[in-house]
């Protein structure tokens, strides 16, 4: 589960020191870029720049630089954040009383915020700066969701060669899916997120329909998009 970056190897952790507390209006723009970071970073991936975040927090640029250096020290942060929301959601899913509901659970649910927000990808599976803190988080999330695999393959419900490391990939694929087809059918991704888990750990009994239409086949030189 635990990501690497590019040419192997994991991201450096970033330290951190301790500062003094913010005053009244710098701890309020603060909280107004991260905000407004969070939502760029998820709506338009990584591309994002300090500028872009400045604009849309309705603060100055050297306000911005004033608490964040760099683009990485602000993306530390928000992928800290990132990872709380996956171990809570493995943790919440792993309680399930097996572990095929368990993975469904957490497959389906980490489809489901890898769509909403494109940064996801990006910033938790591949080079962003970590925190020590992103990294124990890390280390807790490959444990859970290594737990719930495990428990998965023991009921003989989980496809033959299956591991956790496969999860980050088959969320990805689906985030592809999202990325492209956010505009017209925010929902499309469902329906092949919904075959993926079903493909890999079925549900007990009778497989339920797939939601959704399929998507038409692209036109010459553009993306599939769905059907109007």
């Amino acid at each position: 589960m635990c990501p690497v970056v590019p040419g192997g190897g994991y991201p450096r952790p970033v330290t951190t020191t301790a500062v003094r507390p913010l005053r009244a209006d710098a701890a309020r723009n603060r909280a107004l870029i991260v905000d407004a970071a969070r939502r760029l970073f998820a709506e338009r991936g990584l591309d994002v720049t300090l500028h872009d975040v400045a604009e849309a927090a309705g603060v100055g640029v050297g306000t911005v630089y004033r608490r964040f250096p760099d683009k990485d020290a602000l993306l530390a942060g928000l992928v800290t954040a990132k990872y709380e929301t996956l171990v809570e959601l493995a943790e919440r899913a792993a309680a399930r009383p097996s572990g095929r509901e368990a993975l469904r659970e957490y497959l389906l649910g980490a489809m489901e915020l890898r769509a909403s927000d494109r940064s996801l990808s990006t910033a938790v599976m591949r080079a962003a700066p970590q925190t020590e803190q992103a990294l124990a988080l890390r280390a807790r999330l490959s444990e859970v969701v290594g737990g719930v695999v495990e428990r998965a393959h023991a009921e003989h419900a989980l496809r033959e060669g299956f591991t956790a490391d496969d999860v980050p990939a088959v969320t990805s694929m689906i985030g592809s899916i999202a990325d492209r087809t956010r505009g017209e059918s925010p929902d499309a991704w469902r329906r092949y997120g919904l075959l993926i888990a079903d493909a890999v750990c079925p549900p007990a009994g009778e497989l339920p329909p797939l939601v959704g239409e399929p998507l038409p086949p692209p036109t010459s030189g553009t993306c599939a998009a769905p059907r109007p």
